[in-house]
């Protein structure tokens, strides 16, 4: 039984990782992230690098939440939604902003504490952002039932404009 119920739990929280993936919000964050990451150069200390990246993803994660908690309505509902759970629903919903965040952090994090090469460091964190962009556009294309061919084809177009996207916010900044 409680075997059982361990396996429940692992299927709810792979589905919900899943999901928080399956967003804008994770688009946005693993953008934001890379570019972050690149512009992070700039920065004397890998630790002043993990910071800085840490605190904006936080700061555009919480504008994001309030955004969407401020103009939260439901067009059908006869009562306004309570405050609370617009809260909690933004929370859900821009989660993945935060999971972007993680692995490239990680890196970052293991190159400020000499682990790592901070070289190898950034690379691998910027490869990871690439990467989870190529991801994203296969699993959705995959939901959409596509052939495995568009599958990857749809991974390369989205890895393809996520490098796009970041090099635009690498050069605005």
């Amino acid at each position: 039984m409680g075997e059982e119920r361990a396996k429940a739990r692992a299927g709810a929280a792979a589905r919900f990782v899943m999901n928080a993936f399956s967003t804008e919000a994770t688009v946005y964050g693993i953008v934001l992230v890379t570019a972050l990451t690149a512009i992070g150069w700039k920065f004397e200390t890998d630790l002043e690098v993990l910071g800085f990246i840490v605190v904006t993803t936080l700061i555009f994660w919480v504008t994001h939440v309030y955004a969407r908690a401020v103009v939260a309505h439901d067009d059908e509902a006869t009562e306004p939604i309570p405050v609370k759970t617009a809260l909690a629903e933004s929370i859900r919903h821009s989660f993945g902003m935060l999971l972007a965040m993680l692995l490239p952090a990680f890196f970052l994090l293991l190159a400020a504490l000499n682990v790592m090469d901070e070289y190898v460091a950034y690379f691998v964190a910027l490869l990871i952002g690439i990467a989870m962009l190529m991801a994203i556009g296969y699993i959705v294309a995959q939901r959409n039932r596509r052939p495995w061919w568009r599958r990857i084809l749809a991974a390369l177009i989205t890895g393809a404009l996520g490098v796009i996207v970041i090099v635009l916010g690498i050069l605005a900044h």
